[in-house]
């Protein structure tokens, strides 16, 4: 998700435009969304699961299972289509903190109570109670920035006394266009209050759907009269008019989702696909939420009842309750994010596990070479937790070359004619030696945290396990998912690996180098943060090739100046010199403690691997450079413009 600078009501990226003109843009993480769609009345649902609230309890569970995508806060709109004029129809609310699921719906719970202690009708549940309605949003904020407060945690509000010109609005996104947006924003006569990409869309929208509401009157206000000619709007309204009117301006990638107040329901994907949502719909419901195991676990459904959204498409509800999926956006090329597969989606995804899996048996070729084949005096674990499926395809690859010694040894023995019964009982039971080595002290990933609190904490993440590793003899093979900045490797893991006296240390990423910033959903640092960039640059100044890093900046400069048809990404030349293991060798002496005995090793997973392994989700711009969008391309060039200036900007 993306957060503000200054806060408003909302306050999804806010960006500040310092003096010389770059855009900051903190460091973000995804979040996530759910959605329920009622399409039977209220007391269908209390005949048939034996509660009112049953909506609302699988919104609480959508929530929960979604919880690795947002812990700093929580929020849930829900609009009730039968509410009694002068009563509330459309009712939020929010917390803060690891426990803002929990708090949110102990804080709702009394007022649920009050449906059976007064033993009140279907009607009257529908008319008075409240977060008892026919459309649910929930949403997950995961800042990585360090900022906190009510102010940014969806869903928003645009109000109006008329019920279809009521929008609540939640999404997992972020634009990198907002000056353009804002500008077209401002030019229809709006006056936004905040400069952030969630009140542009909000507004954005807003102005599009009241739009939408005066092509209807208009359409009927010469045979209608009030309050039929209201009740008309309500139910032509088109949400993919609006969707339309307002999402081909936007650059970036997003996951919007949103409802009237009047009974339109929807959730839009960028035409890219960069941030996942999936759906399930039967003759009583439409679930959205943004990983589809979720939607198998909560509703007990096979993974074949569960739809991709796909790119450019949304999926809309009308007030009738007429489902579609549109598409909204022209078709454009395949940017799944990648890296939701590698880290941020739960694993129990099937074909996720699979994919991360794969990539730790790609990496095995490379291990053999930087261990020496050597497997007898090898010991191989992971970094927890995310690392584990991929540690699991890791041995699986491991032991496969072990089968294939094992094979020859005896076919050897046998032409020798000593294979007897001892030798081969000898040459079966060379087995790898798997352990877990690192123990988790603290759920906490430190990049998602800054400054003096994240090397603090990075020193006591993990603990270690003694007495598995023979002194100055093993090697040791330990596997991550991925390495960004490198602070916990350099404060925490290493120097805990290293007590343990092995010979060597082989540090295994899943993922290839972090080398650019994201500037679409998992937005991880600025380029002077990043590990692999901080290596390429000293490379590039040991080797007297200064002259590299002050021609890039010169081609931003003039790249600044141009339009969005002739971006080109000239942050690549910094890397071109260097082949990957140049940069892991020189990331490996940067980020080794001093004091550390044993020989550090990096290894990288290629960008062959990573398409091989995950070939559905063509989004690596953040290992490769190639942004799908334009305003990715301006992004990375005006953050190597904030380095070379040495200013804490993007």
């Amino acid at each position: 998700m993306v957060v503000s600078l200054y806060p408003d009501f909302g306050g999804c990226n806010l960006r500040e435009k310092p003096k010389g003109g770059y855009l900051m843009e903190p460091l973000k993480h995804e979040c996530g969304i759910a959605m329920i769609r009622l399409l039977k009345p209220i007391a269908y649902f209390k005949e048939k699961y034996g509660s009112y609230a049953w909506a609302l309890s699988k919104l609480y569970l959508l929530m929960e299972k979604q919880h690795n995508r947002g812990q700093e806060g929580a929020g849930i709109g829900v609009v009730k289509l039968h509410a009694k004029p002068g009563s509330e129809y459309v009712f939020r609310e929010r917390a803060l903190g690891n426990r803002a699921i929990r708090d949110i719906f102990d804080k709702i719970g009394p007022s649920l109570k009050k449906i059976n202690a007064e033993n009140l009708s279907p009607a009257q549940v529908e008319e008075d109670v409240p977060f008892v309605g026919e459309i649910y949003l929930g949403h997950l904020r995961y800042s990585t920035t360090g900022r906190s407060g009510m102010e940014y945690v969806h869903p928003f509000l645009r109000r109006n006394n008329w019920p279809s010109r009521n929008l609540i609005l939640c999404g997992n996104f972020n634009m990198t266009n907002v000056d353009d947006i804002f500008r077209q924003v401002v030019e229809k006569g709006q006056h936004p209050r905040i400069y952030s990409d969630t009140i542009m869309l909000l507004e954005q929208l807003g102005y599009a759907l009241d739009r939408e509401n005066h092509h209807v009157y208009r359409k009927y206000r010469d045979v209608l009269s009030e309050p039929e000619l209201s009740r008309k709007i309500e139910e032509e309204i088109d949400v993919k008019t609006v969707l339309k009117a307002a999402a081909p301006t936007w650059d970036g990638g997003f996951v919007i989702c949103g409802a009237t107040g009047s009974g339109d329901m929807f959730a839009l994907r960028d035409a890219n696909g960069i941030r996942p949502a999936f759906f399930y719909k039967d003759d009583e419901i439409v679930v959205v939420a943004s990983e589809r195991p979720v939607l198998q676990t909560v509703f007990n459904i096979a993974k074949r009842d569960v739809q991709e959204l796909p790119p450019g498409s949304a999926i809309t509800v009308n007030k009738k309750g007429e489902c579609e999926v549109a598409q909204i956006l022209s078709p454009a090329p395949n940017q799944k994010c990648s890296f939701e597969r590698i880290y941020f989606s739960r694993g129990s995804d099937a074909d996720i596990y699979q994919e991360r899996k794969k990539l730790g048996r790609l990496l095995v070729p490379e291990i053999l070479e930087k261990i020496g084949n050597d497997i007898d005096h090898t010991v191989f674990s992971f970094i927890p937790n995310t690392a584990e499926a991929a540690f699991i395809g890791m041995v699986e690859g491991l032991q496969s070359h072990l089968d294939v010694i094992k094979t020859e040894k005896i076919l050897k023995a046998r032409d020798r004619e000593a294979l007897t019964d001892q030798r081969v009982r000898e040459i079966l039971s060379q087995k790898l030696r798997i352990e877990k080595i690192a123990i988790k002290d603290i759920k906490l990933r430190t990049f998602i945290t800054e400054g003096q609190e994240r090397d603090e904490l990075a020193a006591h993440v993990y603990d270690v396990t003694y007495g598995c590793v023979q002194n100055n003899l093993d090697n040791l093979v330990v596997i991550d998912d991925s390495i960004v900045r490198g602070t916990t490797l350099t404060q925490s893991i290493l120097r805990i690996l290293d007590r343990l006296h092995p010979k060597k240390i082989i540090v295994v990423s899943s993922s290839p180098q972090v080398r650019y910033p994201d500037c679409y959903g998992i937005d991880m640092s600025s380029l002077s943060e990043f590990a692999a960039f901080r290596a390429a640059i000293a490379l590039l100044k040991e080797r007297g090739m200064q002259s590299v890093i002050n021609d890039v900046y010169e081609r931003c400069k003039i790249m600044a100046a141009l339009p969005d048809d002739q971006q080109e990404n000239c942050v690549k030349e910094i890397y071109a010199h260097f082949s990957q293991q140049e940069i892991a060798a020189k990331m490996a002496q940067m980020l080794t403690p001093p004091d550390t005995v044993a020989e550090v090793r990096l290894i990288f997973q290629s960008l062959a691997g990573l398409h091989e392994a995950i070939p559905s989700h063509h989004g690596d711009w953040y290992f490769s450079g190639d942004y799908p969008t334009p305003g990715g391309i301006r992004i990375v060039n005006n953050a190597f413009m904030a380095f070379y200036e040495n200013k804490n900007i993007r």
